[in-house]
C-alpha cells in the first residue's frame, strides 16, 4: 500500500483579498495517481469491447505486512471490552452510512477467513462466528463504543481483500448473514439488499480513495485519522466583477403574477394495498406482502395511511386531477423520487416503468399545454443512490435512466437541453424571454452516492457548467430558477461550500431556489458571506406528494412575479395544499361506512398569511426565524406546517435549537456547526436526514 498521500482535513476553502481563489480542477487521472495500483474495475466487459490496458496492476499485498499490522491491531482489539453488539433500525439500514457498517460486519467474517487456522476452519463453510456470539449478547450498540484499533484492523482486512474478485461472494454472504444474525432487518430484505447493492459498491470502494485512516476517521472521528476522501476543491469564478446589489422590492400593485405548481416525492407504490398491515418490520408497508406486527394491527387506508408506507396511484392521480381543475398553470416543476421506497427489491425495469407511469400521468392530467421542467431524484437509479459520473461507462454508468429521461420528457424539453440531461442528468433552457431554469443533478452532491467515493470533485463539472450559464445569464439581463431534489445544505462540504460561493456571487441573478427531498416543509437561508449577517437568498424545501413517513399527501404552489418587462421574478408567496387522510379514509361526513369516494384537496396555509409578512423575500425569512426563536406559539405552528398537519410529536428545546439551526443554514459546514451545538442529539438528528427521505 505504497504511494499513499494524506492530505489536510477539510476547510473551507480560504478566501483572497481581491476575492480571487487558489483553483485546482482535478481531474479521473489526479485520482488514479492518487490511488497507485489500483485495477480498472468500472470497465464492463459486455459493454465496453476495448478497454484501455491496466499500465499498473496491483501487485499482491505482502503477507507479511498485513499479518504484522493485524498482530499488532489484534492485540490491541483483546484488551478492549467495550465492542457491542450492532443494533440498528430497519430505516438505517440502507442509508450509506449503515452500509459502511455493514462493511464493518464483513470485516468480521473475513477475519474468520484470514486469521482462524486452517485446522479449524476445514471442511466448514465459513460462518460470523463472532457476530453470532454478538447477536447473542443482548447488548445495544454505540458508535461511540467502536474504538479505533477495531475500526482500523476491520477496513484494513477489507481493503486487502477487495484486491480479490474471489472475495466478492465472502462480502455478500458475510452481509447477509450479519444484517439477519443482528436484526436489521427480515431475512428476505437482507438477502435482496445485499445482491442488489454488491456489485456496484464494492467495485465503487475497490476504486476509491477511502484508506482504513480515512473511512476510520469518517467513522470514529478525527482522533482515529484524517478523512478527506471528500477533500476541498474550488470552481472558477470569472474575473467580471460582480455587479452592484439592489435590495428587492415588491413588485407594483396590479403586476401579473406566474403561478407555479411544485411537485416533489411522489414515491408511487404500485403494490400499495388498502387492507393490508399499515405497521412491519420491513422499511415499506401498507403492501400486498407486508407482515403485520403481532402487538399492532393496523389496516392500510384506501387513499394512504400515517405509516411507513408510500402512495397508491389512485391517490396520484385524484391530485392531478384537483390540481388540472386548480389551474392554469404557467408551468410546473418537478423535483424528482419516483418510485416507492422498496430499495431492497427494485430493478432498473421496474424503475424505469414508473418512470414512464408517472410521466404520462403528469402529460395526461395536465394537459400538453403546461411544461413540466423535471429535476432527477435520489431515487430514480437502483441502487438508490447509485449516481456513477460520467467518467464511468458501460453496463454500470446511469445512461439507461438518462436516456429513458430524455425520452419521456421530451414533449417538455427541447434537444439542446436533452443533450446535458442524456451527459449528466442536468440542463437548463429558457422558460420565458427574461426567465431562465436550470435543473440540477443533486446526486453528485449526495453523501449517499458511494460512488463519489471515487472522486467527489465537482462530478460531470456541473458546478462549473453552472457558473458558466449564470454569467451567461447575468450578461444577458436573465433572472434564473435553480431547482434540484436534495437541498444544498444536506451536501457534500466543498460542494456546499461552492454551491454557496456561487449564490453569493450571483445573488443578483439566482431569484428562486426549489429543492425537495426531505418531506417536510421547510426552507434553509443564504448570507453575504463577508459577514454572514445580511440575507441575500432562500432554498424553498417543498413538502412530498407520499405520506412516508406519518404524513398527510401534499403539494406546493409558488406565485412569482410575473412575465413583463423588468420583473423580478422573485417568489411572492407560496400555498400548500393537503390530503388530510383521517377525513378521506373514513367516508362521506366521517362516517365509518367506507372511504370518500371524492376527497377533497384543501390549503393549509399560505405563507404571507399564516406568519403575517408582506413578502418572502430573504430579509423577511431572517426576521421570520428571529421570531421562531422568541416566539413558541409561532414556531409551533410552523412545526404544524412543516408535517402538512399531522405532527406526530413535539418539538421540544433541543429539537427547536437542531431546527432553527437548520433553517439558518445553507451550507454544511455550518450544519456541522448545529450538531455541535446541540450534541448527540443534533447528531442524531443530522443523521435521520440521511436515511431514505
Amino acid at each position: 500500500m505504497e504511494g499513499k498521500q494524506l492530505k489536510k482535513s477539510w476547510q473551507p476553502p480560504a478566501r483572497e483579498q481581491q476575492g480571487g481563489h487558489v483553483t485546482r480542477q482535478l481531474t479521473s487521472s489526479d485520482f488514479q495517481q492518487h490511488r497507485p495500483g489500483r485495477r480498472d474495475v468500472l470497465h464492463d466487459p459486455n459493454t465496453d469491447p476495448d478497454p484501455d490496458p491496466d499500465p499498473d496492476p496491483d501487485p499482491d499485498p505482502d503477507p507479511d505486512r498485513v499479518r504484522l499490522f493485524l498482530k499488532t491491531e489484534v492485540t490491541a482489539l483483546s484488551e478492549d471490552t467495550s465492542v457491542r453488539t450492532m443494533k440498528v433500525s430497519t430505516l438505517q439500514l440502507l442509508s450509506c452510512p449503515v452500509l459502511l457498517l455493514l462493511l464493518l460486519l464483513l470485516q468480521l467474517q473475513l477475519f474468520q477467513v484470514s486469521c482462524v487456522p486452517a485446522a479449524q476452519t476445514h471442511s466448514q463453510e465459513p460462518r460470523l462466528l463472532f457476530v453470532e456470539q454478538l447477536s447473542r449478547s443482548q447488548l445495544s450498540f454505540n458508535w461511540r463504543n467502536v474504538t479505533c484499533p477495531l475500526c482500523k484492523a476491520i477496513f484494513t482486512i477489507l481493503d486487502v481483500a477487495l484486491l480479490s474478485d474471489a472475495n466478492e461472494e465472502h462480502v455478500a454472504r458475510a452481509v447477509g448473514e450479519a444484517c439477519t444474525r443482528l436484526h436489521l432487518a427480515e431475512e428476505k430484505v437482507c438477502r435482496q439488499i445485499t445482491e442488489l447493492f454488491r456489485d456496484d459498491f464494492i467495485r465503487a470502494l475497490q476504486r476509491s480513495l477511502l484508506w482504513p485512516t480515512e473511512a476510520c476517521a469518517l467513522l470514529v472521528g478525527p482522533s482515529c485519522g484524517k478523512f478527506d476522501i471528500y477533500a476541498p476543491w474550488n470552481i472558477t469564478l470569472p474575473k467580471v466583477p460582480k455587479p452592484p446589489v439592489t435590495p428587492p422590492s415588491p413588485p407594483k400593485p396590479g403586476s401579473p403574477q406566474s403561478r407555479v405548481l411544485f411537485l416533489t416525492d411522489v414515491h408511487l407504490d404500485k403494490e400499495y394495498e388498502p387492507g393490508s398491515a399499515a405497521d412491519c418490520k420491513d422499511p415499506l408497508c401498507c403492501r400486498k406482502d407486508s407482515s403485520a406486527l403481532y402487538w399492532r394491527r393496523r389496516e392500510a387506508g384506501y387513499w394512504g395511511t400515517y405509516s411507513k408506507c408510500d402512495l397508491p396511484q389512485r391517490t396520484l392521480e385524484n391530485l392531478l386531477e384537483n390540481a388540472a381543475r386548480a389551474g392554469p398553470w404557467d408551468w410546473v416543476y418537478w423535483t424528482g423520487d419516483i418510485p416507492a421506497h422498496n430499495v431492497w427489491a427494485q430493478t432498473r425495469t421496474q424503475q424505469l416503468s414508473e418512470l414512464r407511469i408517472v410521466s404520462r400521468l403528469i402529460h395526461k392530467h395536465l394537459g400538453p399545454n403546461v411544461t413540466v421542467y423535471p429535476a432527477v431524484g435520489n431515487h430514480e437509479s437502483t441502487p438508490v443512490n447509485s449516481f456513477p459520473p460520467p467518467f464511468v461507462h458501460g453496463n454500470r454508468s446511469s445512461s439507461w435512466l438518462y436516456e429513458a429521461m430524455a425520452q419521456e420528457w421530451s414533449a417538455w424539453i427541447p434537444e439542446p437541453a436533452l443533450k446535458s440531461l442524456r451527459y449528466g442528468g442536468f440542463y437548463t433552457l429558457e422558460v420565458q424571454p427574461g426567465l431562465r431554469v436550470i435543473s440540477l443533478n443533486m446526486n453528485f452532491c449526495a453523501r449517499e452516492n458511494f460512488w463519489l467515493m471515487v472522486n467527489s470533485t465537482d462530478p460531470a463539472n456541473q458546478l462549473q457548467w453552472l457558473v458558466h450559464i449564470l454569467q451567461t445569464s447575468e450578461d444577458k439581463g436573465e433572472k434564473v430558477h435553480i431547482i434540484g431534489h436534495i437541498p444544498p445544505g444536506l451536501c457534500l462540504g466543498s460542494w456546499s461550500w461552492n454551491y454557496y460561493h456561487i449564490i453569493n456571487r450571483y445573488e443578483s441573478t439566482i431569484t428562486g431556489q426549489f429543492f425537495g427531498h426531505t418531506h417536510l416543509d421547510e426552507f434553509q437561508m443564504f448570507y453575504d458571506e463577508a459577514t454572514m449577517t445580511r440575507p441575500l437568498g432562500v432554498a424553498f424545501i417543498a413538502p412530498s406528494v407520499t405520506t412516508y413517513i406519518n404524513l398527510n399527501p401534499g403539494y406546493r404552489v409558488y406565485y412569482v412575479d410575473g412575465n413583463y418587462r423588468g420583473s423580478s421574478r422573485l417568489v411572492l408567496d407560496h400555498e400548500t395544499y393537503i390530503l388530510n387522510l383521517t377525513e378521506a379514509n373514513s367516508g362521506p361526513g366521517g362516517s365509518p361506512a367506507g372511504p370518500e369516494p371524492h376527497p377533497t384537496w384543501t390549503l393549509l396555509y399560505r405563507a404571507t398569511e399564516a406568519y403575517g409578512i408582506s413578502t418572502l423575500f430573504p430579509s423577511d425569512y431572517n426576521r421570520l426565524v428571529r421570531t421562531f426563536i422568541n416566539d413558541d406559539r409561532v414556531f409551533r405552528k410552523f412545526w404544524y406546517y412543516r408535517h402538512k398537519g399531522h405532527v406526530s410529536e413535539p418539538c421540544m428545546e433541543t429539537c427547536k435549537t437542531t431546527m432553527i439551526c437548520f433553517l439558518l443554514s445553507g451550507r454544511y459546514d455550518e450544519l456541522e456547526q448545529c450538531d455541535l451545538l446541540n450534541g448527540f442529539e443534533g447528531h442524531m438528528a443530522r443523521a435521520a436526514r440521511n436515511t431514505l427521505c
